[in-house]
Formats: C-alpha cells, structure tokens, sequence
C-alpha cells in the first residue's frame, strides 16, 4: 500500500502556512509600528548620570581655587573706582599693585623680607627643637610627663605677646627678644600635638611589638615615633602660622628692619597702599612655608592612606 505525497500548494510557503494565512507586510510594519510607540510611551526619559567628581574635572582645579580670590579683586576694584572705597580707607588693587612693584624696584621690600626670614627661621627652628624636645620626655615617660606637662600647660595659657614687656626687660630691644617671641609662639602648639601623637598611638601595636621582640628603642623607632609623625606634621603647620603672627608683634619692638618695619613706617603717614603691600608678603609667604610643610608631609606619610575628598 503506497501513500502518496503531494507536493506543497504554491500558495503556501516550505512551512506549511499559506501566504493567505500569514499577516500582511502592510499589517506586520503596522504592528510593529504601534508596539515600538507603545514601548517607547512606557518608557520613562532616561537621562545619563555624570559622576559629581567627573563634573568637577571638566574645570580644572586650579581654575577653580583661583576664582575665588580673583572674584574678590574684582569686587574690591569696583568698589574702589566708583568710589565707594575711599583711598584713604583702603587703596585700590592697582594702586597696591604698583607700589609693591616700586619697593621690589628699590630693594626695600627684598631687604625686608630677608630680615623677616632670618628671624622666623632661628625662632622655628629654636621652637621645634624646644617643643618636640620637651613633648618626647613628656610622652615617652611618665617621670617626664609629671615634671614637664603641668608647667608646660600653665605657660601655654598665658599669651605670648603679654610677655613682650618682660622679653625686653630680659634681653634688651635687639634681635633677642623678637627671636624669643617666636620661639614661645612655636613651641606650645608643636609640644601639644607631638605629645597627644605619641599617646595616641595604639596600644595593641605596642604589644605586638614587643611580642615580636623589640626592644625600647626599638618600639620607639618603629611603632611610637612613626605613629606620632602625622600629629607632628600637623603641629608644626600649625607653628608656622603662628610663628608668622608672633613675627609681626615682635617686629613692633624697635625694629630698624623687616616687613613689619616698613609697617610702622607706613602707620605714621598713613599710607595704606603700604600696609596693605606687607600684608600680602605676610600671606605668601606663609603660603610658601605651608606649601613646603604639605609637601614635606606627602612624602613622609605616604605609608598611610588618607581619605582626600570626593
């Protein structure tokens, strides 16, 4: 018994569905058409998000630092040429722009800022020498800390600058009085965070030490002094601002050199555009040392990772 096969209508396609059967082009593009709006409509506008930190990339830092501090001179010489600021009160930026640029000319300013730096240099470096000096006795033994913490507290309450009449008394109206300012202005903030550095450091490292076998000075140059050298970099940024500020109080001992020399001499006659000139060698050069200290600090701590903001 055969059966026979017939072969496949031409109306209809390999598949077995007739072209009769299957959705028109017309239909099927009609269809697609709607289920492609109809997707589209259901979706919500997706909008690309762009990290805050690729944002702030676009501009440069530098730029951005800047715009602050140049925002301010703008606003300052406005004021200043619509008279607003009187001249009297405060000079314009132009006209402080080009006294400094006269005193670089004549060497006044140069001659003052190296008298300046000799003397905030011997006083930070007496300063440090002091203050981490008397911070170690304090807190690597306790012997120390009952004979040199009490009295370092008492003198560090006592302001400075009100022991500038017994300085003179002491050492006369030379350069030893203004030396010994900046000393004092030092010393008390680096004693304090070199100290609170060396009691900070944890104590679970201290026993790993000596499980490992380390001896005192072992333990002190490998876990005590390395876990207090981030305070002590904070403590001598700290000095160096202060070290600036005890600077031009003690320049206004019968100084005959200096920035804050040329200070005085601007107070008596009045001239504004001067000050405001040796305020502004003040500041960057503070800005320099600071600089110098960060610097010095990334080198030295780059064994502990920080968080630097986002």
């Amino acid at each position: 018994m055969s059966i026979s096969h017939a072969p496949p209508d031409s109306e209809s396609d390999i598949s077995g569905i007739s072209k009769s059967d299957a959705p028109s082009e017309d239909a099927q593009d009609a269809r697609d058409s709607d289920g492609t709006e109809d997707a589209r409509a259901a979706e919500p506008d997706l909008v690309p998000i762009v990290p805050a930190s690729t944002r702030r990339a676009r501009v440069p830092r530098w730029l951005r630092r800047t715009s602050g501090p140049v925002a301010l001179l703008a606003l300052w010489q406005l004021l200043s040429s619509t008279g607003a600021l009187s001249q009297d009160i405060l000079a314009s930026p132009g006209t402080i722009a080009g006294v400094g640029r006269d005193l670089l000319g004549d060497g006044s300013l140069t001659s003052a800022m190296g008298v300046s730096l000799q003397r905030v240099a011997v006083g930070m470096l007496l300063g440090t020498v002091v203050g981490i000096s008397l911070a170690l006795i304090s807190g690597l033994f306790r012997v120390g800390e009952d004979l040199v913490d009490a009295s370092v507290q008492m003198l560090r309450t006592v302001p400075f600058v009100g022991l500038i009449p017994l300085f003179i008394i002491w050492f006369g109206i030379g350069e030893a009085p203004k030396v010994a300012i900046i000393t004092l202005g030092v010393t008390f903030p680096l004693y304090l965070n070199v100290y609170a550095g060396i009691r900070g450091v944890d104590s679970q490292l201290i026993e790993a030490g000596e499980s490992l076998g380390l001896s005192r000075w072992g333990l002190v140059r490998h876990v005590i002094l390395p876990g207090a050298l981030p305070g002590a970099m904070t403590g001598l940024r700290y000095s160096l601002g202060i070290a600036w500020l005890a600077l031009v109080f003690a320049e206004q001992i019968n100084a005959d050199a200096g920035i804050g020399f040329l200070m005085v001499q601007a107070r008596d006659f009045l001239r504004t555009d001067v000050i405001v000139v040796c305020l502004i060698v003040y500041a960057f050069l503070g800005l320099i040392a600071d600089f110098i200290v960060r610097t010095l600090e990334r080198l030295l701590l780059q064994w502990r990772p920080t968080f630097t903001g986002r």
